[in-house]
């Protein structure tokens, strides 16, 4: 159980899941948030792939568990400038790992559902990951550091929604840009399946694993699971726009050039360790909807 008096640092906690983590602990012991873009007052400057600088921030701040959210997650990106992607999501956790094992730290690491190369249909915590792409080969390189640490979590994320207009760099918050900017068609790949992955409810589980003093690896993904078009259809409908927007079938091929990262055909993440703390994927996309005004006009 996390006591009042510890402290937690929390990398990369200025993205889409670091908020939620960040709520969920600030009024429950010491947090130290961190992150390379500091866009929120709690936030401090930490790059993690700079090894010196993270020795001094642990020095300074002498944490009693670490979430390490940090990491290059633009699939694009990665796969052109696999020194920086390899970096960070393996460097980034490397820096930490010296300070972990001579304090006992427990150790909290989000993976990806893109570690596997989706010839199965879904995958369980035990399946040996395969990934296809530099943004998946660098996390699980990250991956296999943080199994080092006698405490390690290590939490899988699926397809990630959560953070709000502002924070939110995935489908979701793209979708919503497209409707902002008046589409009335939207074409969306059915032929890559996944599992949605609400981030406040990732936040809850990451601190429910700390209570807990668990260790091991986790999927965190939510329950059910579908393609990006079945995603988009009930987003339409949650928004109220199915007679105004139609959401069009392509496949993979239409989005080549923009997205030329090699994808497993299934991210599909199957939940057996923890499943009581997850839910259908359809009621948190719902409530994530409910939550923040998306600033949408003729709605109706």
């Amino acid at each position: 159980m996390i006591k009042k008096r510890e402290r937690i640092l929390i990398t990369g906690c200025g993205g889409m899941l670091g908020e939620g983590v960040y709520h969920n602990l600030k009024n429950r012991c010491k947090v130290f948030a961190t992150d390379k873009d500091v866009n929120e007052p709690w936030l401090e400057y930490l790059d993690v792939s700079l090894s010196n600088d993270v020795e001094k921030y642990l020095r300074k701040t002498n944490p009693d568990y670490i979430v390490h959210l940090a990491a290059f997650t633009d699939m694009e990106y990665c796969e052109t400038n696999p020194e920086e992607a390899y970096a960070t999501n393996e460097g980034g956790v490397k820096n930490f790992l010296a300070y972990a094992r001579k304090n006992n730290t427990p150790f909290v690491y989000i993976s990806t559902a893109g570690i596997f190369d989706g010839e199965k249909d879904a995958y369980s915590e035990d399946d040996k990951p395969n990934p296809l792409s530099i943004y998946g080969k660098s996390k699980y390189a990250g991956e296999l550091a943080a199994q080092s640490v006698k405490h390690s979590i290590i939490i899988r994320a699926g397809w990630m929604m959560g953070g709000g207009p502002n924070k939110d760099k995935k489908f979701i918050n793209k979708i919503i840009k497209q409707l902002q900017a008046g589409a009335e068609e939207l074409s969306v790949v059915d032929d890559k399946l996944g599992t949605p992955c609400y981030t406040y409810d990732l936040a809850r589980i990451i601190e429910h694993l700390l209570d807990k003093r668990a260790c091991g690896v986790y999927h965190g993904a939510c329950s059910g699971s579908g393609s990006r078009y079945d995603v988009a259809k009930h987003l339409i409908t949650q928004l109220s726009l199915d007679s105004r927007v139609k959401v069009k079938k392509v496949d993979s091929q239409f989005f080549k050039e923009s997205y030329f990262a090699p994808r497993p055909r299934s991210e599909k993440l199957l939940n057996t360790k923890i499943p009581h703390l997850i839910r259908d994927w359809r009621v948190c996309l719902e409530e994530y909807i409910k939550k923040f005004d998306w600033k949408l006009i003729n709605k109706n």
